[in-house]
């Protein structure tokens, strides 16, 4: 009961912050102003391709595969929108409260630590489910209104980039337990960064078979597997068209393996466990 009377403070406060409501509102302007550019874009397409004039059913095919390719650059865009809203709505929550000794006010009540931590990190995941939902459905919705698309996979797709911002929770809180505010902001964007380049790093180096850069973007994953979760992501809800395009930002020339995902699962409950221990012992 401890844990979800925390929870619910926790979602409560993330709710009532600003960085939220920012994430909130300029994520209602992405979706408005990717409707209105997918709409003239695929206006423009659809009456200059010269499979128009093959028919009704040509027609169909051509409008699906395009919203499937600007769909996925909608979600590459939204993915990174999640990372950095996880990132920032809970770089705070532990190490934040503990240079300001909010802490101690929960941790004087009657309630075991780590019905804190977990009541905390439940209260997060609360709203990053909300926002992920309402950010990757929106979109979907969007396109499916527009053009009756919808991509193949679409609860695996979304549960993997929810999964993603839950590693990034994982870090912070477990930064949060060991170092400062500032000092788990930089740790979580470094590893990110890690993530992101060594992503590039590893589809340059498929694109050009060379196996060192590969390995290398294996090792980036491994040391911080959130980008691999957007790359299966990606792969599971991409339509044929865009699996034929030879582009590493929408096509994979190097895929993750499914065992990166039971690694992720593992990766994030570690980092929890260690979190938990270090937070066990901490003098608030």
């Amino acid at each position: 009961m401890g844990a979800l009377t925390i929870s619910n403070l926790t979602f409560r406060e993330a709710w009532r912050q600003k960085i939220f409501w920012m994430a909130l509102v300029l994520g209602i302007a992405f979706l408005i102003l990717f409707g209105i550019g997918f709409h003239f874009s695929l206006r423009e397409i659809t009456q200059n391709s010269r499979e128009v004039a093959r028919g009704p059913a040509a027609l169909k095919i051509l409008t699906h595969e395009v919203s499937g390719l600007f769909l996925i650059l909608g979600l590459f865009a939204i993915n990174f929108m999640i990372v950095m809203m996880s990132a920032l709505t809970s770089v705070a929550t532990i190490s934040g409260e503990i240079s300001s000794h909010t802490i101690q006010t929960i941790a004087a009540k009657p309630i075991r630590r780590w019905e804190i931590l977990i009541g905390k990190l439940l209260g997060q995941s609360i709203m990053l489910l909300v926002y992920v939902v309402f950010m990757a459905g929106g979109l979907i919705l969007e396109v499916y209104v527009m053009t009756g698309y919808l991509p193949p996979h679409i609860l695996a797709g979304v549960a993997l980039m929810l999964l993603e911002g839950l590693i990034v929770f994982s870090i912070t809180f477990l930064g949060g337990t060991y170092v400062s505010t500032l000092a788990n902001g930089v740790l979580v964007f470094m590893l990110y960064g890690i993530a992101f380049a060594g992503s590039w790093v590893e589809q340059i180096g498929a694109a050009l078979q060379s196996e060192t850069a590969i390995q290398v973007g294996i090792v980036a994953s491994l040391i911080m597997p959130s980008d691999a979760m957007w790359r299966i992501a990606s792969d599971l809800m991409q339509p044929a068209l865009v699996s034929r395009i030879q582009f590493p930002l929408i096509n994979l020339f190097s895929k993750p393996s499914p065992a990166m995902i039971v690694y992720a699962g593992a990766y994030m409950m570690v980092l929890i466990a260690l979190a938990l221990r270090q937070f066990s012992k901490r003098d608030l």
